[in-house]
Parts: C-alpha cells; sequence; structure tokens
C-alpha cells in the first residue's frame, strides 16, 4: 500500500493549467525526485500534497494517521526566538510546552530563585501530565543530529543554517514523508554533502525538488517529471531519465511534425470548396474538424533560452597577478600567503564554507580591498561584469523591461542593436511580464533577469557568485555551454559540483587558517588530487576505484605491461555477454516501473521489483568498472 496517493487531481491559476488530471503514488522508503521547468507547478503540488493548497478537481489520499513535513523553498521565518523554540514549534501545541520548560531551565542556570524554581515545577507536571518527555528528548536528539546551538538566536543564522534548523523542525515530527523544495540552495558543498548522508540514511519515505545534478544523481531512486500539466514517472537513475527523456521529445517532435502536416495537406483540400462539401466528404470535414480542435489543446513545450554575451574588447594577456597576499579582519585571518596568476581565458572556480571569505578574495582579486600586505597586479584593458548571489542590483520598484540597461530601449550583443523586448524573450520572457515589477519575480525569473542585465554589458572578466540558485537544469546546461566557449575570463564562486566541473580549468579551494589551494580542473579533479596527496603523505598507495571494487590488478605493474593471467582474460570475454542480460534486465524492469498499474500490485512485490532494479544497475555499473580495468 502505497503512503499517499493523488488521483486525477488538477489545479489552474487563471487561464494557466499547471496539473493536469495528474496521478501520483509514492511508496515507503523511496526517494522521488521532482522535475521539471521553473513555473511548472512542482512547489504549487508539494502544497497540494500537503494540505496547503486546494486541487480544483481529483483526490488526494494519505494512508491514515501518516505524518509529512514539508520544507519550503525560501526561508519565510525570520524571528528573534532561539533554534530550540523553532525546532519544537514543528510539535503542534506540545512544542510551546516543551518551548516553555527549556526557556525556564536555561533561565535557572543563570539566575536561581524560588519564582524559577516553581515555574520549573510546575511545567515539569504539564509534560509528565502531557506525556511530553519523550517528545522533549526527541527534540533534543535532533538538534544533536544537526549539529545545531540550541540556545542561538534563528534570525543571526545564515540562511543554509536556517534551512538546517527548519529541517530540523519538520524532522521532529517524525514524518512518515519528508518533502524538500529546493533543500541544497544557499548551502555550501560540505553542508549539501552532509545533507546527501543524512537523506541516505533517513527511513521515511523522500519527495524532493532540486536542480542540484549531483545531488539528484546520488539521492533519486525515481524521477518524476511535471510537464505541461502532465506528470511522468521515470524509474531508475537520474541519467537514465536523461536519457530517455530526450528519446521521449525527440519521438514527441516527429509526431507533431507529421500530424502538422496531415493537418495542413486536409486545410487546403477544405479550401477547394464545393468538392469538400459533397455528402460523402461529410465524414473527412468531420475528422478535420477533430484534428483543429486536437491541435488547439495541445500545450507546445516552451522554447528553450537563448543565452548570448557581449564580449568586450580583448584584455591583456595577464588579467590578475597576486604574491604573499595576506588579509585579516578583527584578527580572523581570511587570506595566508596567497599567490596566483590568472591569464586571460582562464575560467577559475573558487569553493568554500559559507562565509569563509570567498567574496573578499574576489574584491582582493579585482583590486576593490587592500591586502594587509602581498602585492596585487590587474591587467591592462579590464571590463568587469558582476554577478551578485544577493541580486541587489535589481532595484524591486523597476519594470524588468527597465532593469535591463538602465531603462534604454535597446541593447547591443556581438555589434548587433537590439529592442530589449526582443532580447529578453531569449530569456523566457513573454511580452506580458515586461512591464511587470521587479518585486512580483520568482526566484528563476530574477535570476534569468540578472543574467539577461549582465550579459548586455561588454566584459571579458566574468564574476559569478552563485549564479545557478534558482535555474532549471535546461538553463543551467545553456549557461553552460555559453560559459565554456567564452573567450574572456571568469571567476566563479558556487556550491554546484556538477557546474564547476563542466565549466572551470582550475579550482581555488579554502583549506582552513586563511590557506587557499589551487587545482587544475573542477570539483571532482579537486577531489581526486586531495585524495592523492592524502595517501601520499600516509605512505599508503591508492588504488583505482575500479581495482579497489574488484579486488582486480591494474593493467601495468613496475612501468612493464602486464599480460591478463588465463582466468583474467576468461572475466573479460564473460563480460559482454554478462552486460548484455544485466541490461535487457534493467530495461524490462524499468519499463515495468514506468507502468501506472506498477504501484496498485502488492506492496512488497512493489519493494522487491524496485530493490532488484537498483541491485541491477549497480552491478551494471561494476561490470563496466570491470571491463575498464581489465582491457587497460
Amino acid at each position: 500500500m502505497p503512503l499517499l496517493r493523488l488521483e486525477k487531481v488538477s489545479l489552474a491559476f487563471g487561464h494557466h493549467t499547471l496539473l493536469d488530471e495528474v496521478d501520483l503514488e509514492v511508496g515507503r522508503s523511496e526517494r522521488v525526485c521532482l522535475v521539471g521547468r521553473n513555473g511548472e507547478g512542482k512547489s504549487s503540488l508539494m502544497r497540494v500534497i500537503n494540505g496547503e493548497l486546494g486541487a480544483d478537481d481529483g483526490s488526494v489520499w494519505l494512508r491514515p494517521g501518516m505524518r509529512i513535513a514539508h520544507l519550503a523553498q525560501d526561508v519565510a521565518l525570520n524571528t528573534a526566538v532561539s533554534v530550540f523554540d523553532v525546532v519544537a514549534g514543528g510539535l503542534p501545541g506540545i512544542g510551546q510546552l516543551i518551548s516553555a520548560y527549556h526557556e525556564a531551565a536555561v533561565r535557572l542556570e543563570h539566575d536561581s530563585d524560588a519564582v524559577g524554581l516553581q515555574k520549573l515545577s510546575d511545567l515539569q507536571h504539564e509534560l509528565e501530565a502531557a506525556n511530553g518527555w519523550q517528545l522533549e528528548q526527541r527534540v533534543e536528539t535532533v538538534l544533536s543530529r544537526l549539529k545545531l546551538d540550541s540556545d542561538a538566536a534563528f534570525s543571526t543564522l545564515s540562511g543554509g543554517w536556517q534551512r538546517r534548523v527548519l529541517l530540523a523542525r519538520g524532522l521532529v515530527q517524525d514524518p512518515d514523508v519528508l518533502m524538500l523544495d529546493e533543500p541544497t540552495n544557499h548551502l555550501d558543498i560540505e553542508a549539501i554533502t552532509w545533507l546527501e548522508d543524512f537523506m541516505l540514511d533517513y527511513p521515511g519515505a523522500l519527495l524532493f525538488i532540486s536542480h542540484d545534478r549531483a545531488f539528484v544523481r546520488r539521492l533519486a531512486t525515481r524521477i518524476i517529471e511535471l510537464d505541461r500539466g502532465q506528470l511522468t514517472s521515470w524509474p531508475g537513475n537520474y541519467d537514465d531519465y536523461v536519457r530517455r527523456k530526450a528519446e521521449q521529445l525527440e519521438t514527441e517532435a516527429r509526431h507533431n511534425a507529421l500530424f502538422d502536416k496531415k493537418l495542413s495537406r486536409e486545410e487546403r483540400w477544405i479550401r477547394q470548396g464545393i468538392k469538400a462539401r459533397r455528402t460523402r466528404n461529410e465524414g473527412r470535414v468531420r475528422a478535420l474538424k477533430a484534428m483543429r480542435e486536437q491541435r488547439r489543446q495541445r500545450r507546445d513545450r516552451v522554447g528553450k533560452a537563448r543565452l548570448q554575451l557581449e564580449t568586450g574588447e580583448l584584455s591583456g594577456k595577464l588579467v590578475v597577478e597576486a604574491e604573499d597576499v595576506n588579509l585579516a579582519f578583527a584578527g580572523n585571518t581570511v587570506i595566508r600567503e596567497f599567490s596566483t596568476t590568472i591569464l586571460r581565458g582562464d575560467r577559475i572556480g573558487i569553493v568554500g564554507p559559507n562565509g569563509i571569505g570567498k567574496t573578499t578574495l574576489i574584491r582582493v582579486l579585482l583590486g576593490e580591498q587592500p591586502p594587509d600586505s602581498g602585492r596585487i597586479r590587474c591587467g591592462t584593458r579590464l571590463q568587469v561584469a558582476y554577478f551578485d548571489q544577493q541580486r541587489d542590483s535589481l532595484k524591486p520598484d523597476v519594470t524588468v523591461m527597465e532593469a535591463v540597461n538602465e531603462g534604454s530601449q535597446r541593447v547591443t550583443i556581438n555589434g548587433r542593436e537590439r529592442h530589449v523586448a526582443g532580447y529578453l524573450q531569449d530569456f523566457l520572457f513573454p511580452g506580458e511580464r515586461l512591464q511587470s515589477p521587479v518585486s512580483t519575480l520568482s526566484g528563476g525569473e530574477r535570476n534569468r533577469l540578472l543574467l539577461a542585465r549582465l550579459f548586455a554589458q561588454p566584459a571579458n572578466l566574468l564574476v559569478m557568485d552563485e549564479p545557478t540558485n534558482d535555474l532549471d537544469v535546461e538553463t543551467l546546461e545553456l549557461l553552460e555551454e555559453l560559459l565554456m566557449n567564452y573567450s574572456g575570463t571568469l571567476l566563479l564562486v558556487s556550491h554546484d559540483r556538477a557546474f564547476l566541473d563542466n565549466v572551470v580549468t582550475s579550482t581555488l579551494v579554502f583549506e582552513g587558517e586563511g590557506r587557499v589551494g589551487e587545482y587544475v580542473g573542477g570539483y571532482s579533479d579537486w577531489l581526486r588530487q586531495r585524495r592523492s596527496t592524502l595517501a601520499a603523505t600516509t605512505g599508503k598507495p591508492r588504488k583505482s576505484p575500479a581495482v579497489a571494487k574488484t579486488g582486480g590488478t591494474s593493467g601495468k605493474q613496475d612501468g612493464r605491461s602486464r599480460k591478463l593471467s588465463y582466468r583474467d582474460q576468461r572475466e573479460l570475454d564473460a563480460l559482454p555477454q554478462k552486460i548484455e542480460t544485466l541490461e535487457a534486465e534493467q530495461a524490462e524492469l524499468q519499463e515495468k516501473a514506468s507502468n501506472p498499474d506498477f504501484y496498485r500490485q502488492a506492496e512488497r512485490e512493489t519493494i522487491a521489483d524496485l530493490a532488484r532494479l537498483e541491485a541491477v544497475t549497480a552491478e551494471l555499473e561494476e561490470c563496466y568498472a570491470r571491463w575498464e580495468a581489465l582491457e587497460s
């Protein structure tokens, strides 16, 4: 039996349909990722499940007694109450009593008096009467597991720590289903990997929205896509979804083209006049009317954003040179003995925990913040364009059109002058949104508007501070492609590991105590180099992942080519057939799981099929790794 079920659920705002008779089931222990473009209605679907938003039609069924916790995308709570009070507030009714007891106990630690002791005693009796001690212990346990300071003021925490507190608020409910909306937004990489580990061990069902591809790859056991009002289930991992979705869109485009061609032919026929209205052709006329209605109801996929960047004049070969730079604030070392040389065309990623000084490092490199000691030399003919993660450069009271180019109606992109309205269409802003004030835009829309504003400026040095927040995957991939082909220089602060891997040529990593290490390649390359360094310092030889997993040996030994043993050769010869068999079983299980009736079978059968699918996928990965190891 599933934990929740949606049947024929519909939801629309005005003429815009978000959900069109959608069905959904979520079973125990599933980790389901909900994907789709910005504005498709993913957050609204979560609110429908949680009961915060009523559906226009259809039914929402939850297993009796089931508990749901929902962590929304935006951190709306900004009060001066303590972390303990926020977390205990996740327990309706009894939470206020637990908070009052905690507050009285803390007060007595600092100022013990008879009135305080009596109040604490009264609260103890109330907790005992309400069987609240077990719940109070649950609050303390969750605070400890998430490493939260119970007495800290919630409003003083960073965005990442506030999200961790709100996650704790949801977890104290001991939910059967945990719903997370963009949980990695504003988290640094350390916090993201912590959240991944935590969610992998979570015993309940997980339904989450995320555009962080590395996060989705590691967690999701099934992908649910919301596209043009329809929900589609894609069993398997994220990469399976990407491949099969591309095939589906290609098939859809081919079918639509054939349909449109037939409709055009019938329209030409009907315009012939009297011959089309003869009695024996009335059926064909009725068929044409049906085709017209079918075409009218078809919801075409919104086009992709088209990103172009106004490139400035060529900068000098040297962009920035730093030599033995040191900087400290109030006795805290931010940068220690840092040296680097950035040349034209370099794409530099900057990685480190929130608040460690990444933005400060950029200001030092640009000459905006003088160091305490050391030397900074900036190159010639630099034109800097800055993407601010706080979006402070967007004035909330101006319109979308006015925000792009200081109110000018024209922009120049790569020597070609364009009207702002047409330029904004490339960033998926329809005509009716151009006169809307910036304050009414969603997070994703503000990010796209900031990109439009940034790319309209002539620049040969791009500085981008967390540009990926709130962007859907398609826009992310287009931005990646644009930056990879950018001829200027890029300084990129990001916690999106896949984005870093795909874009940057080298990475600056804050490694503690003000030390900034420089590594060739992206985030994964840094991890690999760090592991090599650790292995070298401990004196232990490292095995490649494939060798470590399978217990085999590498293809070379002591610098000499080694011939495979008879046993290894037999294994290599058998692997293609084994892989083919596993791939066939994987395809069969995926097809079975995509059937609408899959989650209506007995729960133990559903769990067994999903477990087998996961096992087959893991075994395939091991076979691929073993094949690569043997062939090398």
